[in-house]
């Protein structure tokens, strides 16, 4: 069977075996290579025309999320055969018993992908005991990966096409007022509360939101309503390796590989514009789409 139309074959990278010497750094350079191999795919596939359709919760999804989902499952199982969480396949009552999984949003954003807008990436977490030890987060459209490592830091790595020559940079989380805020929620007036003491900028991707707030370029972000494991795990290593704090929105710490996966919203910024945040929350309340989670199916549901 040949590969899908905007993919190079694939290159496996050696099987490390994290299960017995924690060496969770030694992995980063084989998932940068994965993550940068789902960008060509997703680049690929705008070139070629994106096939979209709509998903029972009447969001959009692309033919870029579909290949790109299988990408990543390929390579990042081969690397590592631990329990798999994505966006784009169908969740399984096994990854619970699995002592490592892989949380995986092939294209965090699809909305701002379709519009042509740059804001939109790879998010992928390895979770041990209901905690991200490593994650990365990939804008292929503007060629940055941000990548953390459990108690190792956060780091931005930028790849130069010219040469294929790679920068590493530390990031640190920064204080400010800038606030970074989605799009629709912009749109529906969920942040309206919020202008008097924040700089608010809309941007899609609550992953690439994430990655922004652990590099400096904001300080602090948040989102009301529930997320999934997938939508805010990566980046949520990447605020807290980057020296920044990052809960629920009520201020609870997040745990992963949860039966029903999804959280209470995220709050994530440097500390005290993380404090800050957190003060204004509890005055205003969670958005009224908390009602949205409810237990998980009893296929998931812990023994």
């Amino acid at each position: 069977m040949g590969t899908a139309r905007g993919r190079r074959p694939a290159r496996m990278s050696p099987r490390i075996d994290v299960m017995h010497d924690n060496s969770f750094r030694d992995l980063v350079p084989a998932v940068i290579e994965a993550a940068a191999a789902a960008g060509r795919c997703i680049e690929g596939v705008r070139a070629e025309g994106l096939g979209v359709a709509t998903k029972s919760d009447l969001s959009p999804v692309t033919r870029a999320d579909h290949e790109a989902d299988a990408l990543l499952r390929e390579r990042l199982l081969a690397l590592v055969p631990a329990g798999w969480l994505s966006e784009e396949t169908a969740d399984a009552p096994e990854r619970l018993a699995q002592q490592l999984l892989w949380v995986v949003d092939p294209l965090d954003g699809t909305k701002e992908f379709i519009g042509g807008i740059p804001e939109y990436a790879v998010a992928i977490a390895l979770v041990e005991e209901a905690q991200p030890v490593l994650s990365l987060v990939h804008n292929p459209a503007r060629g940055d990966t941000y990548w953390a490592v459990r108690d190792h830091g956060a780091f931005l790595t930028q790849v130069h096409t010219a040469d294929a020559s790679q920068d590493h940079q530390r990031i640190r989380a920064a204080e400010g007022r800038n606030l970074l805020a989605s799009r629709s929620e912009c749109r529906s007036g969920e942040f309206a509360p919020f202008e008097a003491a924040w700089q608010i900028t809309s941007m899609g991707s609550i992953a690439y939101k994430l990655a922004q707030v652990a590099c400096g370029s904001a300080a602090v972000t948040f989102s009301r309503g529930p997320k999934h494991e997938w939508d805010v795990c990566a980046g949520a290593l990447l605020v807290s390796e980057a020296g920044g704090r990052v809960s629920d929105v009520f201020g609870a710490p997040l745990q992963f590989n949860q039966p029903f996966p999804k959280v209470k919203g995220i709050l994530a910024g440097a500390p005290h514009a993380y404090a800050n945040a957190l003060q204004e929350l509890a005055q205003i309340g969670a958005s009224a789409r908390m009602n949205e989670l409810t237990d998980p199916p009893a296929s998931l549901q812990r023994s």
